[in-house]
């Protein structure tokens, strides 16, 4: 095989990894069991201290994987394309953070780099998400 043939070849292989998490089209969330929270979003993660504190780890670790690990890493450590979830602050301050962004949005240039998730997942799928990425933050584990 000729250096052309070779460069070709590197090219084909390393294709796959300009794209490497695949679709990032948005999944239903079931919060059927959930309490509902209206239509007014919540300043703080309403289930952190909840009786259903529990359900919402469970139904946000599944929402998780099926609409954020795509672009933030699956158990939310990034492989570089988008921020370490863990590392986001646990509380009110997370919170905040959190909330803006997945009700706005980011965006640089004109390129969406995160679309507005509250445009696709409920209130309650997206607080469960927080919910869940309270248990894997590096300031619950540690690591």
């Amino acid at each position: 095989m000729g250096q052309a043939g070779a460069i070709a070849l590197v090219a084909l292989l390393a294709a796959p990894l300009a794209w490497p998490h695949g679709s990032v089209t948005p999944q239903a969330v079931d919060i059927k069991d959930l309490e509902r929270l209206g239509d007014e979003w919540r300043e703080e993660n309403p289930y952190r201290d909840h009786p259903q504190h529990d359900l919402a780890v469970d139904i946000g670790a599944r929402a998780y994987n099926s609409n954020c690990a795509a672009c933030h890493g699956l158990e939310a450590k990034s492989g570089g394309i988008a921020p370490d979830l863990r590392e986001l602050e646990n509380g009110p301050w997370g919170d905040e953070w959190f909330k803006e962004l997945v009700t706005n949005g980011s965006e640089r240039n004109g390129r969406v780099l995160m679309p507005r998730m509250s445009d696709y997942v409920s209130q309650e799928g997206l607080w469960a998400i927080r919910t869940w990425l309270e248990t894997v933050s590096i300031e619950t584990t540690g690591q």
